[in-house]
């Protein structure tokens, strides 16, 4: 029986992936005209309002969001609350795109002359080419699907995931060819780990003074042990007389130099470091730092200044903390 039901569920993502290449494939002009459109409706500081009834309404929904979310301003009209004094949400620069699979929905189709008069550009996003809604839209994006993936042909299972993909697509779109990088898209979410991380400078998060722990060249192991324990620290950095970086000693160099190495604690830790290690400019965005604490599986990442000058360093262990990973 339980495979019966993984089976079942499968041909339901079947049925919904095919009616997603089918609505790709009939991506085309009213597409283009689509995103030109929109483009100059942003340019001239108008919204993308979307719309729909039922089950297109939580699409519409989804879509504004994602619209909104990566710079293209969006907001959402129920059509059934447009008739009670929300069609005031609608301004004259703004663009419709409205929902509606069969393009019939009596509620929509309710709003469709009030728009048309104050010269307010409808795009549909219908599986019906030759609906009432399409034959009075601007811009028709044909969201086409074989059937539904409900036994009955009925419930909006295939046309509404197609449609959020086509959503999904238009937003990407917009998004490439207004210029929208990750800069903006952090300032829009700057309570988020991602905003956080793109917005944060390396300076922003780096251990400095007495929280970083700095050894000379000519110090020993156990010098830097004793710094690495007063600063709470996996490592410390050791410089030159002038404070350039020369190198880092970590706790993961201590334990694998225990087993190996005699006399440690003695010992030079110029002779013993890890010369010339990687670093980090303190100008740099955190998300680059993460980037190198990903690509180089280190736990301790030094911060140098223009001229390599030892300017803090970066504990992973800290980044939880400071909400960016």
């Amino acid at each position: 029986m339980e495979t019966d039901f993984v089976t079942r569920a499968k041909q339901v993502m079947d049925i919904e992936i095919a009616g997603m290449q089918t609505a790709r494939d009939a991506l085309g002009e009213g597409f283009v005209q689509a995103v030109t459109l929109l483009l100059e409706v942003l340019a001239r500081n108008g919204r993308i309002v979307v719309t729909g009834v039922g089950k297109s309404l939580h699409i519409a929904e989804k879509i504004s969001a994602t619209l909104a979310s990566t710079g293209s301003t969006s907001v959402v009209l129920n059509p059934m609350q447009a008739m009670h004094g929300d069609l005031g949400i609608l301004a004259d620069a703004d663009a419709l795109l409205a929902l509606s699979f069969s393009g019939e929905s009596d509620e929509l189709l309710a709003l469709v002359p009030v728009i048309k008069r104050r010269g307010i550009p409808i795009i549909a996003l219908t599986g019906g080419v030759h609906s009432s809604l399409a034959k009075h839209s601007t811009v028709i994006i044909p969201i086409a699907i074989e059937r539904e993936a409900c036994p009955f042909n009925m419930a909006p299972t295939s046309s509404t995931t197609a449609t959020l993909a086509v959503g999904d697509a238009l937003a990407m779109t917009l998004l490439d060819a207004r210029g929208f990088d990750k800069k903006d898209y952090a300032r829009l979410h700057p309570a988020g780990a991602i905003g956080r991380a793109l917005l944060c400078r390396v300076s922003d998060i780096m251990r400095t003074g007495e929280r970083m722990a700095t050894v000379p060249l000519n110090a020993t192991v156990q010098a830097a042990i004793v710094a690495m324990t007063g600063a709470k620290s996996g490592s410390a950095c050791v410089v030159d007389q002038a404070g350039h970086l020369a190198g880092i000693f970590t706790d993961g160099d201590l334990r694998r130099l225990l087993t190996t190495h005699r006399n440690l604690l003695a010992a030079p830790v110029r002779e013993v470091m890890t010369a010339s290690p990687t670093t980090v400019r303190q100008d740099q965005l955190a998300v680059e730092a993460l980037r190198i604490f990903e690509q180089r599986k280190i736990d301790d990442l030094p911060v140098v200044d223009a001229h390599g000058l030892l300017a803090g360093c970066i504990d992973i262990q800290d980044l939880p903390r400071l909400k960016i990973l």
